[in-house]
């Protein structure tokens, strides 16, 4: 009997559009016409759950949805029973510790005898007890942001990404408590069949990851300056080289990571590469 791979996904929300990118980017059809809540995929063993981010966790731990795309912050929060697989690189944020610009606490051990509203009371309950702090934690849902102006608590612990929020509300940011983004989980107990469909989806996805952190690069270089450009680049095994039509000189092929992108090109014009250019990798099996 062929099984279809059940995947949670957020409904709406800052992880719906980067899930939805993934699956394309996989070469998977999924189709989300009039707000369906579950939809099968049309050229892949795979059956999409639009869930609330929230809930992703346990509908995994109790085989509802046999894998997710949930963030690391909910996971930490939620604290079920599933597996970690891989994270995906998107939906990157950090829950952090915010305080008014202008008020008494200064410093993490400022919070002593402080109220910290909060979407996130394990995590933070968790981070505490670690730093040893003694606070009262106000649990609330939404507008976290809003706390300290009305009176509720003297800080905040909230999701931040690029920090407009808390500008707007005349906060700050005074520790990270957890770094998180996307993530790909699973249930703890998957049948082979449906492991084997895991493993599929996963070899995609980490082929789409490793085109988007590295870059293909051509560039001319002349021939007495081939060994100390090829040390630059190494690339997945080594670079592809070809002698060009003007003697002494030669084509270099290669694979530089996003990462040390501008360095090595530094590098490379000061050994004599010449017209070099840089061209996205859609997809990139090692």
């Amino acid at each position: 009997m062929n099984e279809n791979l059940k995947i949670a996904v957020q409904k709406k929300g800052r992880l719906y559009d980067g899930s939805m990118a993934l699956l394309k980017e996989c070469g998977i059809d999924v189709s989300n016409g009039n707000n369906q809540l579950r939809v099968q995929a049309a050229n892949f063993p795979l059956e999409v759950f639009f869930l609330r981010d929230d809930d992703i966790p346990e509908y995994v731990q109790d085989a509802v949805a046999d894998i997710g795309f949930v963030g690391e912050n909910v996971i930490a929060e939620k604290n079920k029973h599933v597996s970690s697989v891989e994270k995906l690189g998107f939906g990157k944020c950090r829950l952090s510790i915010a305080i008014p610009k202008t008020g008494a606490i200064k410093t993490v051990a400022d919070l002593n005898g402080k109220k910290i509203a909060t979407s996130y009371p394990l995590v933070l309950s968790n981070y505490l007890k670690e730093k040893k702090i003694n606070a009262t934690i106000q649990e609330i849902s939404g507008s976290v942001e809003i706390a300290p102006k009305i009176g509720l608590a003297e800080a905040i612990c909230d999701l931040v990404s690029s920090g407009s929020t808390l500008f707007s509300n005349e906060l700050k940011e005074l520790e990270t408590v957890l770094q998180s983004e996307a993530l790909l989980i699973s249930n703890k107990n998957l049948s082979a069949e449906k492991q084997s469909l895991l493993e599929k989806l996963l070899f995609r996805i980490k082929a789409v990851k490793k085109a988007k952190n590295n870059k293909y690069v051509l560039l001319n270089a002349p021939n007495n300056k081939l060994d100390a450009i090829v040390k630059i680049l190494p690339g997945m095994k080594s670079p592809t080289i070809l002698p060009l039509a003007e003697s002494g000189w030669s084509s270099v092929h290669s694979v530089i990571s996003e990462n040390d992108f501008w360095e090595v090109i530094e590098s490379l014009k000061a050994n004599g590469a010449q017209g070099i250019l840089i061209v996205p990798i859609e997809k990139m099996i090692v």
